[in-house]
């Protein structure tokens, strides 16, 4: 991968015809394999045209291939967008040296002229360094973005030069021609990498390191090793010639050549590939060492076997294809009528005076002659207000944005992929198992999610308590000590008592909005706080020492219940493994050795069989479960 050095030997020549006042052009009389890359017997070259002499044309037809002596046939095109990834970037010096005799503006004004006539799909990254990196842009064929970053470099103290080239080489991650070019005008001063890490890198990632020294006739000892070691080069610039220099090579960038030949079967993994163009009676080329691969080999003619789905099991699928699809639109279009939250609906009929439910009579009603309110009223029979309710309340304790219907969208969508998975994967009883596990996956997360988010809640009970104790011993009233810990306490207690208080200050009675928290988080602890704010309010007493005592006992009773989930945690992982073992290894069977297990799911005793075994796992999984838990 040779991508920059020509061009870099190039460079000389212009900025020794500037300095003498001709023109600048490249006057190395050759051309250049920068990059090979190979892909299963296809052989990619990426070849540089610019050493060729002034005045001269490639035709990509006249560009020949040979492999190991042996001509093979070829064909040539000027590199386009997506052909092949080219990638550049460039590291800066910016330090407080490069002040001096305009080296940093010459450098600024080159590298802009290089984003203005460089091609679009070249991706180009920016590293500047002073004492440490001070800034970096991945590459990217947003050249603007570059440019932008390199108006922001600023000056500072320290050179560390090493540092810039390992944050330049960990850029190019990327596949395909890669380089690195450093602009700089003195040696490293401080790096926290030495000079051997910053080879290593560049050579162990194949990039090419080129450095261009900003002081005339200087060199660099150091850099000129990096350059050496990764095939690059080293060349000393005048500030004046730099722009030059970049316009020259973002014409060559748009002048390369992607060659493209399919290696000969038998062709060795390692290959001397020589490019020649012909131009004007005249033959240039170049040579390179690649590895291929295998080569290029005819596949085995593989025999078809029986098919995994019969004409019964295409017809069933298909049919619980169209199901699922009527299901998805019934369900898009129930979500599509009305995805306002339902505290929001509820305001809007008490504004309106409509009671909830005479308005959802009438919104059934006025929708009932098309099919959009057709499907709402085929659903409503299914998901009752109540239903709706209960999906509600487990979405707002598990922290879920999602509304009851987007959430069964969701899962309808999620059941029908797993049964169509399940389907293309192993027929119709696959089918069914991905299907169950669709439906019943999604609840248990959401629970699992809720009971985590329960917790949570309950191991913050007891602090929350204090908090708002304390607040009301500093002569706070209740709700301005639930705004306190609203704005000093965490997740989720802050985001359920800030609920809370958006709902007082709509009318709603203190207590009523707490009693709603406890109800959305179905914690018994907190309901029971709320009962004493309840009893205080109407029997009077010290409410604050009435929360110390409560949040006493709460501690308490945390502390048992985790000394208690600790000394359960054996029985547990047991029932855990003991429970999930049998479908893990069926699982594992169905994969690694089909036959052995295929009669269960393909025979009616495999199906008894199958039943029976599911019936004693939830019968055992239920029996290990009650005897490791322990209520509190």
């Amino acid at each position: 991968m040779r991508v920059l050095h020509r061009w870099v030997a190039g460079a000389l020549a212009t900025s020794a015809l500037v300095l003498s006042g001709g023109a600048p052009s490249f006057a190395d009389d050759e051309i250049t394999i920068d990059h090979v890359d190979t892909d299963r017997g296809t052989v990619n070259l990426l070849l540089s045209t610019d050493g060729l002499p002034a005045g001269t044309t490639v035709d990509p037809e006249q560009v020949f291939v040979e492999l190991n002596g042996s001509a093979v046939e070829s064909s040539a095109k000027l590199v386009d967008a997506g052909d092949i990834d080219r990638s550049t970037v460039i590291v800066l010096d910016a330090s407080n040296s490069m002040k001096g005799q305009g080296k940093f503006a010459a450098a600024s004004t080159a590298i802009n002229a290089f984003l203005d006539s460089a091609p679009e799909d070249v991706a180009i990254g920016l590293v500047a360094f002073a004492g440490k990196v001070t800034s970096t842009v991945s590459p990217t064929v947003d050249h603007d973005a570059v440019r932008q970053a390199l108006a922001d470099v600023t000056l500072a103290k320290g050179t560390s030069v090493y540092d810039g080239i390992v944050e330049g080489v960990r850029l190019l991650e990327a596949e395909g021609s890669r380089n690195l070019l450093i602009l700089s005008d003195g040696a490293d001063t401080g790096s926290d990498m030495t000079l051997e890490v910053a080879t290593a890198d560049a050579k162990e990632a194949g990039v090419v390191v080129d450095v261009v020294s900003l002081v005339q006739g200087a060199k660099s000892d150091e850099l000129a090793t990096v350059a050496t070691e990764t095939k690059g080069s080293v060349i000393p610039a005048d500030p004046a010639v730099l722009t030059s220099v970049f316009n020259e090579r973002a014409e060559a960038l748009s002048k390369q050549l992607l060659v493209t030949f399919e290696a000969p079967y038998a062709s060795g993994e390692d290959a001397n590939i020589d490019v020649v163009v012909e131009s004007a009676g005249t033959q240039y080329h170049d040579t390179a060492f690649a590895t291929l691969g295998p080569g290029f080999a005819v596949p085995d003619v593989v025999d078809s076997g029986k098919a995994l789905i019969g004409n019964t099991g295409m017809l069933l699928g298909a049919a619980a294809l169209a199901v699922g699809l009527f299901g998805l639109l019934a369900t898009a279009l129930i979500s599509a009528g009305d995805n306002r939250p339902q505290s929001v609906k509820q305001l809007e009929a008490y504004f309106n005076g409509t009671p909830g439910a005479d308005a959802k009579a009438k919104r059934k009603a006025s929708s009932s002659a098309d099919l959009k309110g057709s499907a709402v009223s085929v659903a409503n029979r299914f998901v009752s207000a109540d239903m709706e309710t209960r999906i509600s309340q487990r979405l707002s304790g598990a922290g879920s944005a999602l509304t009851a219907s987007e959430w069964i969208l969701v899962h309808v969508g999620i059941a029908f992929g797993a049964g169509l998975v399940g389907l293309l994967m192993g027929g119709i009883p696959m089918s069914i198992l991905g299907l169950v596990l669709g439906t019943v996956l999604p609840w248990l997360y959401l629970k699992i999610r809720h009971s985590r988010r329960l917790s949570a809640f309950n191991a913050q009970l007891a602090q929350t308590l204090g908090l708002m104790a304390g607040g009301l011993q500093a002569g706070l009233s209740l709700p301005q000590a639930v705004d306190t810990v609203v704005r000093e306490g965490h997740e989720p207690m802050a985001g359920e008592l800030r609920r809370a208080l958006v709902e007082q200050r709509l009318g709603v009675d203190i207590t009523d909005a707490l009693d709603g928290v406890g109800e959305r988080m179905e914690s018994d602890d907190f309901a029971w706080v709320v009962m004493a704010i309840r009893i205080q309010r109407e029997v009077g007493g010290n409410l604050a020492e009435i929360l110390h005592t409560v949040a006493d006992t709460l501690r308490e009773r945390e502390y048992l219940r985790r000394q208690v989930k600790a000394l359960s945690a054996e029985g547990r992982l047991s029932g855990y493994i003991l429970t999930g073992l049998p479908p893990l290894i069926f699982f594992y069977m169905t994969f690694a050795n089909p036959d052995y297990v295929r009669l269960l799911y393909t025979t009616i005793p495999g199906y008894v069989i199958l039943g029976l075994a599911g019936f004693l796992l939830a019968l055992g999984s239920f029996a290990m479960a009650k005897l490791a838990t322990v209520e509190v």
